[in-house]
Order: structure tokens, then C-alpha cells, then sequence
């Protein structure tokens, strides 16, 4: 009798969880879909925020400066060339 009735209990939460979660759907979406909007906005605001200055002619402008991570590691043993046996 404790076994069915443990059954019941777990398909009445299954149940009313399913309901739940179907009246509360909608709002869930509205609130992530608000949130993505206000995050792409953000982002894109960081960018409109840029606006490069005029430049006057003949004026040399760097965008990037290169990254000097061209570090090499010496360590990494010694080259061994293999020949193929026939």
C-alpha cells in the first residue's frame, strides 16, 4: 500500500510541476528574451559610443597595436628525423 501511494504522490507532483511550468512558460521567455535584448543593447551601445574622431589628411593612425606574445619554448626536446624502412 506505501508503494502505491509513493506512486501517487510522485505523479501528482509530476502533474501539478507540468502545469506550472505551462502557466509559467510565457513569463520565463518574456523575462530571458528582456534580459538577451537588454545585453545585446549594452553591447552594441558600447560600440556606437566609439565613433571615430575625424582625421586629418596625412595623419598616420594605429587601430591595433600587435600582440608581442611570441614567446617560444626551447625546451621542447630535440628534432628527430625518421627515414621509412621498405
Amino acid at each position: 500500500m506505501k508503494f502505491l501511494q509513493t506512486i501517487l504522490i510522485i505523479l501528482l507532483i509530476f502533474f501539478a510541476l507540468r502545469i506550472i511550468m505551462r502557466l509559467a512558460a510565457p513569463y520565463i521567455m518574456r523575462y530571458i528574451a528582456k534580459k538577451a535584448g537588454e545585453r545585446f543593447q549594452n553591447m552594441a551601445g558600447g560600440f556606437q559610443g566609439r565613433q571615430n574622431p575625424p582625421q586629418r589628411e596625412g595623419e598616420t593612425v594605429i587601430d591595433k597595436v600587435p600582440r608581442q606574445d611570441t614567446h617560444t619554448n626551447k625546451n621542447v626536446g630535440e628534432y628527430i628525423d625518421y627515414e621509412e624502412i621498405d
